[in-house]
């Protein structure tokens, strides 16, 4: 049961669902082969809160995908979210010591822009390279080679709480599979549906799932900003539950067939029907209109959430080429329209390209994340250098502690 070393997997460990994606090379840049997906139990605003729980949805999620591609599934990429994301600009600056810029000059610039203070219990999953300057002259993408006496960099750092991160990398670890990277969900998503025009006019990509709403702005090619805002679908869910008193389960099966985010797109006219609560009560009858009444303010809420983001980030300007929709919430009739209100910008739906395959199962926007995911591993090749079992900042200042008192008393 193997396809060989050459495939990527991408690991979505969502709030609401787990999604497990196979791809190879192709001629259309990936080809799925493999997909799998399971409901998520574990998680609560893309942070694990139930071990076993998650780990159960994982193997089922990665099981599926196994058998349809055939292959054994050993190792996956995995997107990362919550609301203990950070991210922050950090600005390096080094003397170039053979009047040339080579690999190591730009080794060092990258370390000096890292080097802020960051606290023990965080820890960096990504930085991102913005620009190099080289004696002044900006908008420098690769400056190997270059002539110069002062190299400088502008970088995107991202940051999670170390416990959170090791708890899904530990999840990941005992569903079977080790980690190649952890990658953040909406850097993922970016990948798969936003292109290279819109990165370099400036576009801001909004991915709304269960959980968390990622948020990531790209402006002149690379990324500017990232948030994350820890209300999403499951509170629109929690609204209509509330409001229509039913259960959560047949709330999420109103929002995902009949919900609209536009009250003056739903029609007054069509019915439908609400399970109770309880046993031995009837199922009753409301009109579209009064489930979108309820729906519209919580989606209002977490666009406008959005947009107070974008502007004290300073970037309204910057996004010329207006915000991309993606994930499984974007998918409800009159996203799009609301949006566009709100941001007073161009709004689309973000549908995953770049692949071949399995073209009409996964092209869709709730499998942006995933399907990035896979992109983004093919792209930079599996990273023999992440180790998810490194220990962690904890765990060095123990063994440090441990070390300054067995010195002592030896």
């Amino acid at each position: 049961m193997s396809r060989g070393e050459n495939y990527v997997v991408g690991l979505d460990i969502g709030t609401t669902k787990i999604c497990a994606l196979v791809g190879v090379p192709g001629p259309e840049g990936v080809d799925v082969i493999g997909f799998g997906t399971y409901p998520s139990h574990g998680l609560r605003k893309g942070v694990v809160v139930n071990i076993e729980a998650t780990v159960d949805s994982i193997k089922r999620a990665v099981a599926e995908a196994e058998l349809m591609a055939g292959c054994e599934i050993q190792s996956a990429f995995v997107g990362i979210a919550g609301g203990h994301i950070k991210g922050m600009n950090s600005h390096g600056v080094v003397a170039l010591k053979s009047r040339e810029v080579t690999e190591d000059d730009i080794r060092r610039v990258i370390d000096a822009a890292k080097a802020v203070a960051i606290p023990m219990d965080r820890e960096v999953i990504h930085i991102l390279p913005q620009e190099f300057i080289v004696d002044g002259q900006d908008g420098i993408k690769d400056p190997r080679g270059m002539s110069g006496v002062r190299l400088e960099v502008k970088v995107h750092i991202v940051t999670g709480a170390v416990t959170s991160a090791q708890n899904l990398i530990k999840c990941v670890n005992k569903a079977g599979l080790t980690v190649d990277d952890i990658v953040l969900q909406q850097l993922a998503s970016s990948e798969a549906v936003l292109s290279p025009e819109e990165k370099e006019l400036g576009v801001a990509l909004v991915d709304i799932g269960g959980g968390t709403t990622d948020l990531a702005i790209f402006h002149r090619g690379s990324i500017k900003h990232t948030a994350v805002i820890s209300l999403a679908g499951d509170h629109i869910t929690g609204d209509i539950a509330i409001g229509l008193r039913t259960p959560i389960e047949e709330a999420e099966k109103l929002k995902l067939k009949h919900g609209c985010a536009l009250t003056s797109m739903a029609s007054a006219e069509e019915m439908v029907e609400v399970a109770p609560v309880g046993e031995g009560q009837r199922p009753r009858v409301v009109s579209r209109q009064i489930l979108a009444e309820i729906i519209e303010p919580r989606v209002e809420e977490i666009l406008g959430l959005v947009e107070e983001e974008i502007e004290r980030a300073g970037f309204r300007r910057m996004i010329p080429s207006g915000v991309v929709l993606t994930g499984g919430t974007a998918l409800m009739e009159g996203m799009v329209e609301l949006a566009t209100q709100i941001f007073d910008l161009p709004v689309r739906r973000g549908y995953p390209k770049g692949i071949g395959g399995l073209v009409d199962i996964v092209r869709t926007p709730q499998y942006a994340t995933a399907v990035g995911l896979v992109l983004y591993g093919s792209r930079k090749g599996k990273r023999a250098d992440f180790k998810p079992h490194e220990e962690n900042i904890f765990d060095k200042v123990s063994r440090r502690m441990k070390e300054w008192l067995r010195d002592m008393f030896s």
